[in-house]
């Protein structure tokens, strides 16, 4: 489960609205739960550098080190990332599987078109020891509570 305050989830909406018709992407610090679950406190965001935006998202790796910084000076940790399907479902498209990377953290999708905000996360079902990302993993659907 994730528990996003509703006003990081109104930002992130608003986020992926403004960046319409490309897919926005950012980061969300927060806390694990004794029982699992995440608790967001905050969202980050960052530059799409995909090559095609409008279909892809890649966070941009300066930003990304910057923001991982800023969770640790600010003791929060990583419990997942965010993006937006503009033109889609709430879901993990095949692309958002093969290139996860972060065993369980939850990944967040904001869809526009229906108005919905779905979060899954990735469970590695193996040591990759190299292999590719994404490789022997999987999401599963969580539950998302807005608090």
């Amino acid at each position: 489960m994730i528990v996003i305050p509703s006003a990081v989830r109104e930002t992130i909406r608003e986020r992926a609205r403004e960046g319409q018709p490309n897919e926005i992407c950012g980061i969300l610090g927060g806390a694990y739960e004794s029982e699992g679950a995440s608790r967001v406190r905050s969202q980050y965001p960052a530059d799409n550098v995909a090559a095609n935006p409008r279909t892809r998202y890649e966070i941009d790796p300066e930003q990304q080190l910057a923001i991982f910084d800023c969770l640790e000076d600010r003791g929060e940790e990583i419990v997942g990332f965010y993006h937006s399907h503009p033109r889609g479902p709430p879901r993990p498209s095949e692309t958002d599987a093969e290139l996860a990377t972060w065993p369980d953290r939850s990944y967040a999708i904001v869809s526009l078109e229906p108005r919905e905000i779905g979060s899954w996360r990735w469970r590695d079902d193996t040591e990759r020891d190299g292999d590719e990302p994404g490789a022997g993993g999987r999401f599963e659907r969580e539950r998302l509570v807005v608090d």
